[in-house]
Formats: C-alpha cells, sequence, structure tokens
C-alpha cells in the first residue's frame, strides 16, 4: 500500500514515517509533502493509497486541498491536534482521524481499516458530509454515516427519531419507519448528537426533542414520539425533561 503523509510538521511527518515502517508492513512506500500546494502536486504524482492530511497547514486547510481535487480514488485520514467541534465533525462524517501526538496503536487500526476500505466508493460522498458539518449548513441539512456490517447509510440527523441502547449496540429509529443496528455504544452518539437537540432521558435512550408527540406523566413520565414509540424518562431525568417541554 502507498502512503501519502502531508503535514507542514517535519517532526510529524518523521514519526509518522517512523511508526510506519515500524508498526505497518502492509505499507510498501511512503511520499510526503509539507503544504497545500505541494501535497496536491505529490498526490496526482504519487497516486497514493491512503493519505494522512494534516487539518491546518501554512499555506490552507487539509479541506481545501481536497477539494481542489474533485474526484479521488484513496482513502483519507486526517491528522488533527484536539478541536472537539472539528472532531465530531470527523465523527459525523464517518471519515477516520488521529490526534497528535499520535499513537501506534490508533495508527495500526487506521492503516487496515484503509486497507479493508480501498474499494468502498462512498469516501467522496462522507468528504462531502464532513465540508456540510465544518461548514454553515442548517442542522436541518446536517448529516452523519452510520456504518453496519452490510451497508453504509447517510442520514439526515432530523430524521432520527431515537436511539436505543441494546449492549453494545445502538439501534437508530428514522423517518419514515427504519431502524438501522450500529456496534457503537449510546454513550459514542449522546455526545455526537447532543448539539443537535438531542437528549438522554433514561440510561438507554437518546431522543430527538423535535420528534416528541406528549409527555405522559402516569407511570413515572412517559415520552411519545411520532414514530408512535414510547421511551421511559428516568427520575433524576424528569425535572430537565419538564423544563425542556415547558420551554419548546
Amino acid at each position: 500500500m502507498r502512503v501519502l503523509i502531508i503535514d507542514n510538521e517535519e517532526q510529524i511527518r518523521e514519526g509518522l514515517k517512523k511508526q510506519l515502517k515500524t508498526y505497518c508492513l502492509n505499507v510498501s512506500e511512503i511520499g510526503e509533502a509539507d503544504c497545500v500546494k505541494i501535497g496536491s502536486r505529490a498526490i496526482a504524482e504519487f497516486k497514493p493509497d491512503l493519505v494522512f492530511l494534516d487539518v491546518e497547514m501554512d499555506d490552507g486547510t487539509g479541506i481545501e486541498l481536497i477539494k481542489q481535487l474533485g474526484p479521488f480514488n484513496f482513502q483519507l485520514v486526517f491528522i488533527t491536534a484536539h478541536d472537539k467541534y472539528a472532531i465530531n465533525a470527523f465523527k459525523l462524517s464517518a471519515i477516520d482521524f488521529l490526534l497528535k501526538p499520535i499513537d501506534s496503536e490508533d495508527l495500526i487500526l487506521a492503516v487496515n481499516k484503509a486497507e479493508k476500505n480501498l474499494k468502498n466508493k462512498t469516501i467522496e460522498h462522507q468528504f462531502q458530509i464532513l465540508q456540510e458539518s465544518l461548514g454553515s449548513i442548517t442542522v436541518n441539512e446536517k448529516k452523519i454515516v452510520l456504518k453496519d456490517n452490510e451497508s453504509i447509510y447517510f442520514v439526515k440527523v432530523s430524521d432520527i427519531v431515537h436511539c436505543k441502547a441494546e449492549g453494545p449496540y445502538t439501534e437508530f429509529y428514522l423517518i419514515p419507519q427504519q431502524k438501522i443496528i450500529i456496534s457503537r455504544s449510546l454513550k459514542e452518539y449522546e455526545e455526537l448528537l447532543e448539539p443537535f437537540g438531542f437528549i438522554r432521558t433514561h440510561h438507554s435512550h437518546l431522543i430527538n426533542i423535535k420528534r416528541i408527540v406528549r409527555f405522559d406523566k402516569a407511570n413515572g413520565g412517559m415520552l411519545i414520539l411520532e414514530n408512535k414509540q414510547e421511551v421511559p424518562v428516568s427520575q433524576r431525568k424528569r425535572d430537565q425533561i419538564m423544563v425542556l417541554l415547558n420551554n419548546m
């Protein structure tokens, strides 16, 4: 597998090359570039299978570089410092990313995942969702990428009615009647979807407040959603839910 590293920090490039040579035997060649301009040319000439791309560089951003390319046929892993807003955008798009300083175990996982996905033709669509997440697109139009063993789904966040925990899995209930099961925890999606008006009403339930039809106070409290599902409200969440509903 041919790997290209595009990062303006020489220390990061050298460290990443050393890690790849030590831990990733499926990497055959490694190229490098230190800015957007040279990186764009290097992609055309080197024809990489996988690009590690810095988010912020001296002459622009990794996002801008990819936008210049048009169609591309390589796997993409962004390299970033800890920025919660950017990281949430990566998670929404399901595009892989590594935090600086780069952990060797995370790197191995990223390379192996990229190798498995070389024939994946959805990366450009995922990049589009990343752009939307970082841009000024309205909440109603924002999307999230959900992957199960058989398919990749591009779902409008506003179409999610509620999410339910089932052990290590999360069940997504969408408008219209659709269910998608993802092998990631509800806690991960709570952090990701909370900025879009989702709230944890119970240890097993995360709901879109815009999809609430009514609140039944009997039996401790139950939310009725647009898809006719009934979602319990835990005792410790009851007051918070009541304040939220009164302010809607």
